[in-house]
């Protein structure tokens, strides 16, 4: 018999092993919210009621870890990223199965049509934007709190920049779940609201969820200018290969190097535009890949453990 929300959560934690984190935390989250705001309501409405039958109540209508687990477990099977193509699990892996046994060139160009592949893209490319409003955003929190924190505002102005944080992670991870396809967090965590704001504002300082977060946000900055700098480079490039014929056919303007300019002879035009096109594939091979490698970041800063 389960006799504490504590004891729940940690069977619902051994039943959800081999789940996605996120998965994990958004299961936790949800059945302690729901656990505790039942229980505060179940003991106040009804104060001749013991705690531990107040919550065997909750339970059986809420379920046993075992069922919460099952159902968490069938909902993640069916639900597929927003970039995804929908389908039923064995459908996906039939999907799947098809585009691996296809031909190596097939696979190669294949990649400008996977929505994937362009939602990192999308993503990879816009990370500056958000970097420097993160980075921005954390510098600025962090030196007003440390000034402020002789004033009688300081705490609670602090308090007020670390929920904002866990609201700005939480947002961060929808977007590298819809763009990134990796899953995050789809809830914010839960926060007991029948403690003092004291303790409430110690469990946030010293969640190292909350500094994970902080360092992320920071980190985006530095990655973001990276991406931006060596994806526009590469799309530069890539796109000039294949207008060098077009400019010079259709417009009659020539390629200038070092304050030259130069008419290209036919074979080098024909080089100059399979350049672009073997360019711009490899681009979009390298933008999955980073973008991959982006979320597995994302999910181990952002996620809890």
């Amino acid at each position: 018999m389960i006799n504490s929300i504590e004891q729940y959560l940690s069977s619902l934690k051994k039943n959800l092993s081999g789940c996605d984190r996120a998965t994990i935390q958004d299961a936790l989250s949800d059945a302690e919210e729901y656990l505790r705001t039942a229980l505060s309501s179940a003991m106040t409405n009804d104060a001749a009621i013991s705690e531990a039958d107040a919550l065997a109540q909750i339970i059986e209508r809420y379920g046993i870890p075992e069922e919460v687990a099952t159902a968490y477990r069938e909902i993640e099977h069916r639900i597929t990223p927003a970039l995804d193509q929908p389908g039923y699990p064995d459908e996906l892996e039939e999907a799947h199965k098809e585009k691996t046994n296809r031909p190596l060139v097939s696979r190669f160009f294949g990649v400008f049509a996977d929505s994937r592949v362009w939602g990192a893209f999308l993503y990879l490319l816009f990370s500056l934007a958000t970097g420097i409003i993160y980075f921005t955003w954390v510098v600025t929190g962090i030196s007003l709190s440390a000034g402020l924190r002789v004033l009688i505002i300081g705490l609670p102005f602090t308090g007020l920049f670390i929920l904002s944080i866990r609201g700005i992670s939480l947002v961060e991870g929808r977007i590298v779940e819809a763009l990134l396809g990796i899953r995050m967090p789809r809830r914010p965590l839960f926060h007991r609201r029948n403690i003092g704001l004291w303790s409430r504002f110690k469990s946030l300082v010293l969640d190292k969820h909350t500094w994970l977060s902080v360092v992320y946000m920071i980190l985006q900055l530095p990655l973001g200018t990276i991406y931006f700098s060596v994806f526009i480079t590469l799309i530069a490039l890539s796109l000039s290969g294949i207008a060098i014929p077009i400019l010079q056919l259709g417009f009659d303007i020539p390629v200038n190097i070092n304050g030259g300019s130069y008419y290209l002879a036919g074979w080098m035009l024909t080089l100059a535009v399979v350049a672009g096109i073997l360019l711009a594939t490899l681009t979009m091979h390298l933008a999955k890949y980073v973008g991959q490698m982006h979320g597995a970041l994302a999910k181990t800063l952002l996620v809890r453990s």
